[in-house]
């Protein structure tokens, strides 16, 4: 893998747990402490914000640019979860499984190109941490209710295209 592949890798992954801290402070912005999934919530926050300061750490040791989209994802995220908590509390949860799914899939495939190179085994554990991370968090929300959802297919489903779209934009600009 050369480096530019690890740079990608580590801008993308660094601008999604940005985004989820967004995504996190929307929701919490408009649910307060008053829903009933708002712990649950604050603590996936809580994780993501531990992620985040994760990869900017690892971004200043290695000299990677942030995204140039920072600001954008900044707005984008922030209502996205605003948006999703004013529909309810099952589509604020509706919005974080969808996301995690993606970013489920989109951390499996850095690990496994990670993994058939073997060079970069530092970014490697801090992924797999944040995976499992992601995962739980995905578990918690179906649980809560997530495809319990107004219109939960369609809802995923845009949540999870504009996840794919933001990963390739990210991995780019």
């Amino acid at each position: 893998m050369t480096m530019p592949d690890t740079e990608r890798m580590i801008r993308v992954d660094q601008a999604g747990e940005f985004g989820a801290t967004r995504i996190y402070a929307g929701q919490l912005a408009v649910m307060g402490n008053r829903g009933p999934d708002s712990a649950e919530i604050a603590s996936m926050a809580e994780q993501e914000a531990g992620h985040r300061e994760k990869f900017d750490a690892l971004m200043a040791r290695r000299g990677v640019r942030p995204t140039a989209l920072q600001p954008f994802w900044s707005v984008a995220g922030y209502a996205l979860g605003a948006a999703t908590a004013l529909i309810g509390p099952e589509a604020a949860m509706a919005c974080t499984a969808a996301i995690e799914e993606e970013i489920d899939r989109h951390y499996t495939k850095q690990l496994d190109s990670l993994c058939e190179d073997g060079s970069d085994s530092e970014l490697a554990v801090l992924i797999e941490e944040c995976r499992e991370d992601e995962r739980a968090h995905r578990d918690a929300a179906l649980a809560a209710g997530a495809e319990r959802a107004p219109a939960y297919p369609l809802l995923s489903g845009a949540i999870r295209l504009g996840c794919r779209a933001a990963i390739r934009l990210s991995e780019k600009v």
